[in-house]
């Protein structure tokens, strides 16, 4: 291990910056003299520059460092300062003069950060100052908060009339199956919210960090809505209570309908203010409503045992007793009420458990508090809507006619209800609708208690603390949705106000949304659509779960472990089967919503990467899938074309990548590959650097290919490793696509060595070759250069200019930022500095056939020339490009060599052989004269292209002969062009036939010739391939590697 000197002379490293970085120091670093990024001075560079080496607490000096919680923060963290470890290349590398690591630029660490959600930092960016900042812990951000809107209108106004219907036996079981849904919720909530650091959102930020953004994005936008509108829900609620109040007292303003109106809009901007007042302010109006909660509560019990009056025992209440219990235990569904459709009514008072979650921004340890604050608040909610229904079904009845002197007379009999035993008679309401008992009266609860205002100040609390928590949580949620950018034109709803980071303008949102529907005042028809948007979300975080756990993904370690995940995917389904069973319609237009958004959402591809599930599972599924292809045996009907695609950088030949990615698109593996020539320690790290780049450019093009890169000291040793370690298991590429090297004539010798040697090594692994050609050629690296460069000189004379108008003094309303990164660049430039079109125009041919195969072709054929039976790649190809949608205008001519004295019976052969493999063409032609002599034009064209590589040793003495064959071992001798001179002739012969049938045609494929290796020279067999597609439209050689990639079994 490397030593270091700690003082005096000690070796510096320029990556490091010993203020950030002396071991071990675990504490929390402050932001005292940081600006808001967390770095010195907001100058992020500051911290690579330079870092001493330290003495470790392995009692020597090292740049190793030990385990550190700042080297695990993301670049954005508002709770401590990013420190960078050293890289593996800085420990890595040899040293250099002086004892100084050779430091490379690390880019991927030192990349700009502007704190956006793509970075997913831990939170939000802080305000300058943070003072008064508002976090909750769990009792007063999550179980107050959950409590309040689970404890609805339903407890005091439904409960009884549920257990009136349901009886006490399944009144029970539907409260119990209520709970079992949050319950289930609740765990799985809990694992996902302890998984990692939760930012504000809520249910969105749960689901979309573990779903990806596609169910997040979906999910958080009907979400943020369901709440915006139950806002108007509870607010209506709460105005009814006013207006029956009103009514009584005969104080009526307008009438019913309007009266709700006025009493709601009211309402709503009163909570509104209270929001935009702050969280503080929120947080102790919800104290306060809890309070006269929990005393109504309790005057429900109180009023249970306190003796009922005569008025009281006329409308029911009786105080407890057995056979109020017995008779009130079995169901009596009446109306049209089944036990679905009563589950469906009390459900919704269930749900509320998101209230503590969707402010997950404001808590102190979101982690802690959500776990531990959902769960209590089902606990005590389930317990107390048990408790005060059992409570009321002991002690009233389900009818009574209200009326005092309904009693039994003395010496008739009475058996319509229990009431009899306690001297009423009830038996009218068996013939006339009554008024009273838990089964008629909504306001039974009243009626039990001990001071029925308190009942009324109950159900206010209710409302309104649920209308607040709705309030506050719609544009919680909303915010972090629109953060994400996934939805860009919501971005606007993104800014953030105030030391906690309000979002007024989605306050403003929802109090809009709210006050519409307050006054379309139609909330029965949009009540169940709301609380299966709720459900849809619940059985989310259900399926979220159950898929983090399903994938095993190594990242998946929640703190929280009482969880499974089969238990998890229960909840999902139960959730999605209470959505139908509540309203079936609603059901399906929230599956309609869903779908509609996510796909959406796939469409567009957000720029972000949350680590999801999804990906896990997709990964998870590839890796089984290639194992379970390694044990299928291949066949003849399974082959697809899978190619090495020697692109280089993929931008830089792309007809090349086109053409193979018009075959390979949905058919097969592309791999476009790049050999780095030099000094593998030089090259290897801007291969390195380049992967990521090149990938994602693939991907922006929409190319189905990869993307991979070797470094090696010469191209042919770089292909070589491509062509044997490529692929995995059955995806393992079988064919190499490679363009002509229209330079071979003035490039050095080995340079033609290494790309015939390619060719030879394709051919000895068994892969089949595909050789492009274009006259113009395939390489516009030259040309991607000089626009760079134009672009360059263009930004950098607008920064130049936007200099010289700052010292002028621009003020006003056009006052260029003072941030030249933020200024965008003016579409006009100087006419000095030459646009990039400009540059293009230099080689304009060349740009437009490197871009000819990423249009639709005109009508037109593909003609194939099967000169050699291949295997049959030299017809699929052809075929394979017939079917897409660019080539379906092309029509396949097929030419074959033949003889002249059955030119017919080999045409209907190749017919009867097309017609089997089922692949149509529009013309053959066999070609007779194939092996006629070419014309001296051609073949002197052919001589004067061999001339510089000929040695020509038949015209010198013996002895200089050897000598020039030794020195020149690469040359072209006589013997080898005599011994050659048929297949010579050939080449040339087909370059004519070409000529004359094939110029027209949209694309050109031929069979390729094969050099025999040891007998034809590297310059010879280059010949062979110029001459042969020389002065042509674009041609392909192909050649298979003899195996049958065709078959017309079945």
């Amino acid at each position: 291990m490397e030593k270091y000197t700690s003082f005096g002379g000690e070796n510096v490293n320029p990556a490091y910056e010993k203020s950030i970085d002396e071991p071990p120091l675990y504490e929390e670093t402050s932001f005292s003299g940081t600006t808001g990024n967390g770095y010195p001075n907001g100058d992020r560079t500051d911290c690579r520059k330079t870092r001493p080496s330290v003495i470790s607490a392995f009692g020597h000096n090292t740049l190793d460092r030990v385990p550190r919680i700042d080297f695990y923060r993301n670049a954005g963290s508002v709770s401590g300062v990013r420190a960078v470890r050293p890289s593996l290349q800085e420990l890595h590398d040899v040293f250099q003069k002086n004892d100084v690591v050779a430091t490379p630029e690390t880019v991927g660490e030192m990349a700009e950060s502007d704190g956006s959600p793509n970075d997913d930092v831990e939170s939000v960016a802080p305000e300058e100052n943070t003072d008064g900042v508002v976090k909750f812990g769990w009792i007063k951000g999550v179980l107050v908060r959950c409590m309040l809107n689970i404890w609805g209108v339903m407890l005091f106004i439904r409960l009884s009339w549920v257990f009136g219907q349901a009886g006490i036996g399944l009144g029970i079981v539907v409260i119990i199956l209520s709970v079992v849904v949050t319950t289930v919720t609740g765990l799985s909530m809990s694992a996902i919210s302890t998984n990692g650091v939760v930012r504000g959102g809520g249910a969105y930020y749960l689901i979309s960090r573990s779903l990806g953004p596609e169910f997040g994005g979906s999910i958080g936008l009907i979400f943020a809505f369901a709440n915006a509108v139950a806002v108007a829900m509870y607010v209506v609620g709460f105005a009814e209570t006013v207006v029956d109040i009103l009514k009584e007292n005969d104080a009526i303003m307008v009438d019913n309908v309007n009266d709700i109106r006025i009493i709601g809009c009211i309402t709503v901007v009163l909570l509104l203010g209270i929001s935009v007042a702050g969280m503080e302010w929120e947080a102790k109006a919800q104290i306060v409503l809890l309070v006269i909660l929990l005393v109504a509560i309790v005057n429900v019990f109180v009023g249970t045992v306190i003796p009922a009056t005569e008025d009281k025992k006329s409308k029911g209440f009786f105080n407890y007793h057995a056979s109020i219990f017995a008779e009130n235990f079995t169901p009596n569904f009446q109306d049209g009420e089944t036990f679905f459709s009563v589950f469906a009514i009390f459900f919704p008072a269930a749900t509320g458990i998101l209230a503590g979650a969707n402010i997950s921004g404001d808590l102190k340890d979101a982690q802690d508090a959500i776990p531990k604050g959902t769960l209590l608040a089902i606990l005590i909610t389930a317990l107390t809507y048990l408790a005060v229904a059992i409570c009321v079904a002991s002690t009233v009845v389900r009818e009574a006619t209200g009326n005092t002197n309904d009693t039994i007379a003395a010496g008739a009999s009475c058996n319509y209800s229990v009431a009899c035993d306690f001297g009423y008679d009830f038996s009218p309401c068996a013939k006339s609708d009554c008024k009273f008992g838990s089964m008629n009266n909504f306001q039974v609860m009243t009626m039990v208690s001990g001071f029925g205002p308190l009942i009324t100040a109950g159900t206010f609390s209710a409302t309104l603390s649920s209308a607040l928590a709705s309030l506050v949580s719609a544009p919680k949620v909303f915010q972090a949705l629109c953060k994400d950018n996934i939805y860009k034109a919501l971005h606007f709803f993104a800014k953030g106000h105030g030391r906690n980071n309000e979002p007024l303008r989605g306050y403003v949102l929802t109090f809009i949304i709210a006050v519409a529907f307050i006054l379309i005042a139609e909330l029965n028809i949009i009540a169940p659509i709301i609380s299966n948007f709720f459900l849809a979300s619940y059985a989310l975080i259900n399926f979220s779960c159950f898929h983090a756990s399903y994938a095993k993904s190594p990242g998946w370690r929640p703190a929280y472990r009482y969880y499974n995940m089969w238990l998890s995917l229960f909840g999902a389904v139960l959730c999605c089967a209470v959505m139908f069973v509540i309203n079936w319609w609603a059901a399906l237009l929230t599956y309609g919503i869903e779908i509609f958004l996510y796909i959406y959402v796939t469409v567009k591809k957000p720029d972000v990467n949350w680590g999801s599930s999804t990906q896990a599972v997709t990964f998870v599924n590839a890796v089984n899938n290639a194992l379970t292809l390694t044990g299928v045996d291949e066949h003849i009907k399974n082959f697809r074309p899978q190619c090495i695609v020697l692109t280089g950088a993929p931008k830089t030949r792309p007809a090349l990548l086109d053409i193979a990615h018009a075959f390979t698109k949905n058919y097969g593996l592309c791999l476009t590959c790049q050999v780095f020539v030099g000094p593998r320690t030089e090259k290897i790290q801007e291969m390195n650097a380049d992967m990521e780049i090149h990938q994602s450019w693939l991907n922006k093009k929409k190319r189905k290919a990869f993307y991979t890169a070797v470094a090696s000291d010469n191209f042919r040793e770089g292909v070589q490793s491509l062509l044997k370690a490529s692929g995995l298991g059955r995806l393992r590429p079988n064919t190499v696509v490679i363009g002509f090297k229209k330079d071979w004539r003035s490039v050095d010798t080995a340079d033609v060595q290494n790309y015939v040697g390619v060719l030879h090594d394709a051919f000895d692994f068994e892969y089949g070759v595909i050789l492009l050609r274009i006259s113009q050629g395939l390489d516009i690296m030259h040309i991607l250069q000089a626009e760079e460069e134009m672009e360059r000189l263009a930004l950098e004379q607008q920064a130049l200019e936007g200099v010289e108008f700052q010292e002028q003094g621009g003020k006003g309303l056009f006052r260029r930022s003072r941030n030249p990164s933020k200024q965008t660049p003016e579409k006009k430039m100087s006419v000095n500095v030459p646009q990039a079109p400009q540059v293009a125009k230099v080689n304009q041919r060349l740009v437009e056939a490197s871009t000819q195969f990423q249009k639709k072709q005109a009508k037109g054929t593909i003609d194939v020339w099967w000169l050699f039976d291949d295997g049959g790649l030299t017809l699929l190809i052809p075929y394979i490009l017939t079917t897409r949608k660019k080539w379906k205008d092309c029509k396949m001519r097929v030419f074959i060599a033949g003889q002249a004295d059955r030119i017919e019976q080999d045409k209907e052969e190749m017919q009867a052989l097309l017609a089997k493999f089922r692949i149509k063409c529009i013309d053959i032609n066999v070609i007779a004269d194939i092996n006629s002599k070419p014309n001296s034009e051609s073949w002197r064209t052919f001589e004067d292209m061999i001339a510089p590589f000929r040695l020509h040793e038949g015209t010198k003495e013996t002895a200089h002969a050897e000598t020039l064959r030794k020195d020149n071992p690469w040359k072209i001798t006589d013997a080898e062009l005599e011994m050659f001179e048929e297949k010579t002739y050939l080449q040339v012969r087909i370059n004519e036939l070409l000529q004359e049938n094939s110029r027209a045609a949209n694309l050109i494929i031929v069979s390729m010739p094969i050099a025999r290796k040891g007998s034809v020279s590297d310059h010879l067999y280059m010949a062979w391939l110029d001459i042969l597609t020389k002065n042509l439209p674009p041609i392909m050689l192909v050649r298979g590697n003899h195996k049958s990639v065709l078959t017309f079994y079945s």
